[in-house]
């Protein structure tokens, strides 16, 4: 990739580290500083599958996707966050972007992903809390849920078919991946508004994602038994 920018006429600079190891998340921010003196944006993509029902999940299989996705985006994301406080508290004024991405598995939800699921879901909290602590350096976190044709993708059992390229070259690709940098650009620009968004993005749609949200409830002022909330709770459930 970093060879297909330079034959482009842009700069880049590859790194191999590992982004999930500690360590080596912390080189792959000092690379970047160090190539170009400064950094401006991160966009977390790591990410693995080892699909399988729960009942049929190894631990293996649970670690390995939860350590690449959730870590893979933690790691990097600190120290890029410490590098822009540094930068902040020494009077610099900073404006920089996180872009993570999460998945409609995670925030929807899809039989046979518990785990792949499950990280996606904690980058999107993850997502908003990183929203919340680093806009008082200057720093942006948002997400973006993407629907294209990946590795991933092609991988996932029934969706080979389904995401593959149109046999009319004249037609409209939406699981075309460069369908979705545009939106990562553009959440990179300094002049974004958007702080503690998840975006799904196919084709030629952008969404904005709606979380967990406080819908309608019972309450009183005092403790419930159970014989009373099985009754008043039948509203809730219809």
């Amino acid at each position: 990739m970093a060879d297909e920018i330079k034959a482009l006429g842009g700069e880049a600079v590859a790194n191999a580290d590992n982004v999930a190891d500690w360590e080596g998340a912390q080189r792959l921010v000092n690379s970047a500083v160090e190539a170009f003196g400064d950094l401006h944006v991160l966009v977390n993509n790591a990410g693995i599958l080892r699909d399988r029902v729960l009942v049929n999940m190894t631990e293996e299989e649970w670690d390995a996707v939860i350590h690449v996705h959730l870590k893979g985006h933690f790691a990097p994301t600190r120290w890029a966050a410490t590098y822009w406080r540094e930068q902040s508290k020494a009077g610099k004024e900073v404006k920089a972007s996180v872009i993570n991405t999460s998945s409609t598995s995670g925030l929807i939800g899809n039989p046979g992903q518990a785990n792949y699921g499950a990280a996606k879901a904690g980058i999107g909290a993850f997502t908003v809390i990183c929203a919340q602590e680093l806009v008082r350096y200057g720093v942006r976190c948002n997400g973006i849920a993407p629907a294209a044709r990946t590795r991933l993708t092609e991988a996932t059992p029934g969706l080979g078919d389904v995401v593959k390229a149109p046999e009319d070259p004249g037609k409209f690709d939406i699981w075309d991946p460069a369908n979705i940098s545009p939106l990562v650009a553009y959440l990179a620009t300094e002049g974004c508004p958007a702080n503690g968004k998840m975006f799904f993005v196919q084709g030629g749609q952008v969404k904005v994602m709606s979380g967990w949200a406080m819908g309608e409830g019972v309450e009183r002022q005092e403790r419930w038994t159970v014989a009373e909330l099985e009754r008043e709770m039948k509203s809730l459930l219809a």
